[in-house]
């Protein structure tokens, strides 16, 4: 028998489901739709209730997103049967994942963009990942770091806070060059 917790995120639309196995322990992944988790069998399931319109795959739990029109009470237990059902079964969470392309940066910011990439791993990612997201660092030139959210944090109403009073100060306070963190999508 298998036990799948729940927790409520910052975001109202996204609960996080842990279910005490590896999710995608190599790579977090992020679908918003069906035709997008073609290689994900997992996500598949999940997008074949009414109402999902995101799955994001963390190392060991599921971010899930629905329409604001579906009340949690009655989706819940849906997904959590859907979670269940893939994990009793067989099948990968995730088949193959494409090759997303390496963050191109100058020579001259190469340096810059190694520390930010360090301090978004060991103190921004963690506490992301506990709120059932995750933050994908796409760039850095003249000051500006670019960072996606995704997950429970993507168009959640506290990610612009978030980026700019906890990333962006952190960032700053570590590394003098960072002048602004802007999000992309």
């Amino acid at each position: 028998k298998m036990f799948i917790q729940t927790e409520q995120t910052p975001n109202p639309l996204t609960v996080k489901f842990i279910p005490g196995k590896d999710v995608s322990p190599d790579k977090s992944i992020s679908y918003s739709n069906v035709a997008e988790a073609k290689h994900s069998p997992l996500a598949k399931r999940i997008f074949s209730l009414d109402g999902i319109s995101a799955v994001f795959l963390g190392k060991d739990f599921i971010s899930v997103t629905k329409n604001e029109d579906i009340d949690w009470q009655i989706i819940k237990p849906l997904i959590l049967s859907q979670v269940m059902q893939h994990f009793m079964s067989d099948e990968k969470v995730v088949e193959s994942i494409e090759n997303t392309a390496k963050v191109e940066v100058s020579e001259e910011d190469k340096e810059i963009a190694e520390q930010i990439e360090e301090l978004l791993e060991t103190r921004v990612r963690p506490s992301v990942a506990s709120h059932g997201g995750d933050i994908v660092f796409h760039g850095y030139s003249q000051g500006i770091v670019e960072l996606e959210l995704k997950g429970a944090c993507s168009g959640c109403p506290s990610s612009m806070a978030t980026l700019k009073m906890g990333v962006e100060n952190m960032l700053r306070h570590y590394v003098p060059e960072v002048q602004e963190v802007k999000e992309i999508s």
